[in-house]
């Protein structure tokens, strides 16, 4: 049997009370494990609780690369000892996707401040503690709804819209929590910065936006592999959606199912163009990020802008999803494998290069 030329590490949660008996063939990744399989890839399954942490390591150092689906939080556990352990084996040489450096630059709400003046950009301020945000919050409220974000997190959890509201008590905070069920709530200044202390506790800001009235159009996500749009998904009821005219928030319908498509999808050509083009390369240098060094799989989820004055339709960055991003639209399977072949490839060259560099120096010696 030929070897493979190429180790892949698949690192995903394991089961806490079944760490032994974790298999990626028995978890949502099997259908890329096979794919890398079906490429010529040995596939190395990884499944990570802090607990083993140090077993993990050790079977990933002969990888050639490393494939991360880990939330920010999972079973109330934070990335912080996984992320030590991506850096460790990055440091000896192994390729890790996605880098932990790299989530922190383009996988938190931050991104939403720093590419704020990019044409996907809107108005966002970003809050450092809970004194900014008490003093710059009402005068933000003056210009319309926000949507104020911690900075990382999943599922709407830390995400809340807030408006000014008349009520026979004076004025007041409607807040609306994006976890699903939540109602709205009027709340005061301070009850409201008692809600979100814990997220300055944790991360130390929050990120506000305007909130776009065109949310009710739905909700657009980009999938990429590298630089490449790989496929769409469109949720068209998604989180902190409008409750009919005149009606509660209360009342405002659930978030529905993503529906999926590949990268052709007509309608999204511009989107797309917009992002290979100009708005990747933006990134990237605002970020100071490499190419290169770009997620193997991330998605953008873009919200409906204002139209253009040629009436044309505008996209304004709602998050960028980076640690975990499954599922995914099958169209984007086949790219994800050649970028991963492709790293692998690169790495292998740059290995020879340099041991026959070393080689050439010797013999001058």
């Amino acid at each position: 049997m030929t070897k493979s030329k190429h180790r892949i590490a698949i690192v995903f949660p394991a089961d806490a009370k079944e760490l032994a008996a974790t298999r990626v063939e028995d978890t949502r990744l099997a259908g890329i494990a096979q794919a890398l399989r079906s490429a010529g890839v040995e596939v190395v399954s990884a499944p990570f609780h802090d607990g083993i942490a140090n077993e993990i390591e050790a079977r990933l150092a002969e990888v050639s690369l490393v494939l991360a689906w880990y939330n920010p939080f999972e079973a109330s556990a934070d990335r912080s000892r996984l992320n030590a352990m991506l850096r460790s084996l990055a440091a000896k040489g192994v390729s890790v996707s996605a880098h932990p450096d790299v989530i922190d630059k383009m996988g938190t709400k931050d991104v939403l401040y720093s590419t704020r003046h990019m044409p996907w950009g809107s108005d966002t301020q970003r809050y450092a503690s809970i004194d900014s945000m008490r003093l710059e919050l009402p005068e933000s409220l003056k210009r319309g709804p926000r949507v104020l974000k911690q900075l990382r997190g999943q599922s709407g959890d830390g995400v809340w819209k807030v408006s000014l509201k008349e009520s026979v008590q004076g004025p007041r905070l409607a807040v609306r929590h994006a976890k699903r069920d939540s109602p709205e709530q009027l709340l005061v200044l301070d009850d409201f910065l008692a809600l979100c202390r814990p997220y300055f506790d944790h991360a130390g800001a929050m990120i506000a936006q305007a909130y776009q009235p065109r949310l009710h159009e739905g909700m657009i996500r980009c999938y990429l592999v590298r630089n490449q749009v790989a496929g769409f998904g469109e949720q068209l009821i998604n989180a902190l959606y409008p409750a009919p005219s005149g009606r509660s928030e209360s009342e405002a319908p659930q978030p529905g199912s993503r529906l999926y498509f590949p990268a052709d999808r007509p309608d999204f050509q511009a989107l797309k163009n917009a992002l290979e083009l100009d708005w990747i390369g933006q990134m990237c240098q605002i970020l100071e990020i490499q190419l290169d060094d770009l997620p193997a799989l991330w998605d953008a989820d873009f919200m409906l802008g204002e139209k253009s004055s040629s009436g044309a339709d505008t996209y304004v960055l709602c998050e960028i999803n980076v640690s975990s991003v499954y599922p995914f639209p099958p169209s984007a399977l086949g790219p994800l494998v050649k970028e991963v072949l492709r790293k692998c490839d690169a790495r292998s060259a740059a290995i020879s290069r340099r041991i026959t560099s070393v080689n050439l120096n010797e013999s001058k010696v």
